[in-house]
């Protein structure tokens, strides 16, 4: 299995104990250390639970961090990030600025996405996707 960066929704299917994302979570967790995430996800997450107060959900999340890898977003990503955005409004089909960023970070660190929202990350050029909630 190649390594991956997982997307906000995958990571909230793993969560709600989706099953065969569960699964795939534990096979990825056979051929790799850690998961990965970007510091994107990161900010999703932690300001959903914090707007929901869900302090136990957020408690669950942050130990999960603890264990594996949140990507951060570099200059490098950045800059994919806005070769992106620019290709894609010149395109006239523009996504999220959140999944632009997403996508720089895995683009940037040389990882596959692994998400459900194929409609809008099947728009980026040279991004390789997979989604195990299927």
């Amino acid at each position: 299995m190649k390594p991956a960066l997982i997307d906000t929704n995958i990571l909230s299917f793993f969560f709600r104990n989706h099953s065969l994302v569960v699964e795939r979570f534990q096979a990825y967790l056979n051929d790799h250390d850690k998961i990965n995430t970007s510091i994107i996800t990161y900010y999703e997450i932690v300001s959903g639970l914090k707007h929901r107060d869900a302090q136990k959900q957020l408690t669950s999340f942050q130990e999960f961090v603890s264990y594996n890898t949140v990507l951060p977003l570099s200059t490098s990503s950045a800059t994919i990030s806005a070769d992106i955005y620019a290709n894609l409004r010149n395109k006239g089909t523009p996504i999220d600025d959140i999944d632009i960023l997403i996508a720089g970070i895995a683009i940037a660190n040389d990882l596959i996405i692994i998400t459900n929202n194929i409609r809008d990350f099947g728009k980026i050029e040279n991004l390789e996707i997979r989604d195990w909630s299927k």
